[in-house]
């Protein structure tokens, strides 16, 4: 007697048959993953990130500048991490240029995503060509974004010595205040006099968080135990993307090497990876949280997040309330910024920017 075929055969069959048909259509359907930082990448990044190291260890030499100058004061460092158009640059100008007095006060870095060039949206103002750091590509959840913002500070390191606060901004972010104002706050300005440096004892500006219910999964996502021994989970902490750090903060953090070669991992929780917002407040929680300030100075409005990115603010949005309500903070200093607005959201806020949002 012939034993008849087993029922699951066919489906075997089948399901065998489908699968190059399935692998294709999962190949162009799912993105995939981004390819880790190269070596010939992290080579480059060492070799500036010592540069910016040798630079402040032999500050008495006149630095070499191509983008800034020196200058008895002390100025604050805008970086801009891009990797679309600086919808806001006319917002930004005016806030720069408010004042002729500002103009030796600050520099401007822009790290564009080389496969997306931003349009010039100012020739010859704050975001002209020479603004622009030689950058590299970055990817969404990994760790390209903390090596851009890396190579923004050592650029603003090496560039002018003057620099003493290294603000990180997005392409969202617009400012709440003028730039008179964020001056004077972070270098603790009376009677309009800019105290010697000696005498200042600065804080970095930089979000520390040790309680959030997803921190274990943060912590977790390149596997379990990958961490230790250089991050242990007590001190694990996670924080905003965009800070203000001092400039000694800011050359802890091109010199750190330890941290950085666990933070690097790529992730098998893709969901819960956002190195960007976990290697800095780890790191500047672990070396010195007595010099942080522990939040940070731009608001971000999470309460209607879409797959971790925060509310996004539309034209119909915008009025004077929103802006006196968005620099409310509960901590000693007004949010200075806030993010995240939709591109058509200029015109609007030009309209409000002389009467409303640089008058303080």
């Amino acid at each position: 007697m012939i034993s008849s075929p087993s029922p699951w055969l066919p489906t075997l069959i089948l399901l065998l048959l489908s699968l190059p048909i399935i692998i294709f259509f999962t190949s162009h359907i799912l993105p995939p993953p981004p390819p880790p930082i190269s070596l010939p990448d992290e080579l480059a990044d060492l070799a500036l990130f010592r540069r910016a190291a040798a630079v402040e260890s032999h500050s008495t030499r006149k630095p070499k500048s191509r983008l800034g100058s020196t200058n008895s004061k002390p100025k604050i460092a805008f970086m801009f991490l891009t990797n679309t158009d600086l919808q806001f640059a006319p917002l930004w100008e005016k806030f720069f240029n408010g004042n002729k007095s500002n103009r030796n006060l600050y520099n401007v870095y822009v790290h564009a995503d080389p496969t997306v060039r931003p349009e010039i949206k100012s020739p010859g103002g704050v975001f002209s060509q020479d603004r622009f750091i030689p950058a590299k590509e970055t990817h969404r959840g990994t760790a390209t974004l903390i090596a851009a913002a890396r190579r923004l500070i050592a650029t603003a390191i090496i560039d002018d010595p003057a620099n003493q606060f290294f603000t990180l901004i997005s392409q969202h972010c617009i400012p709440l205040h003028s730039f008179q104002f964020l001056y004077n706050t972070l270098f603790e300005i009376n009677s309009h006099q800019v105290a010697e440096l000696k005498h200042l004892k600065y804080k970095s500006f930089i979000e520390i968080i040790s309680q959030d219910p997803n921190l274990w999964d943060r912590y977790t996502a390149r596997g379990d135990g990958v961490m230790v021994p250089e991050v242990k989970f007590e001190s694990f902490r996670v924080g905003s993307q965009f800070f203000t750090l001092t400039r000694q903060h800011a050359l802890m953090v091109v010199n750190e090497r330890r941290l950085w070669k666990k933070f690097k991992l790529p992730c098998l929780k893709p969901q819960s990876c956002y190195p960007e917002e976990h290697y800095f407040p780890t790191f500047l929680s672990i070396e010195d949280r007595k010099g942080c300030a522990g939040y940070t100075l731009t608001r971000v409005n999470w309460t209607d997040s879409v797959n971790g990115h925060p509310h996004t603010y539309y034209p119909s949005e915008l009025s004077p309330e929103l802006i006196y309500n968005l620099r409310r903070s509960n901590f000693v200093q007004p949010y200075m910024f806030a993010r995240k607005f939709s591109p058509d959201c200029l015109n609007p806020l030009m309209d409000m920017a002389d009467g409303v949002i640089f008058r303080d």
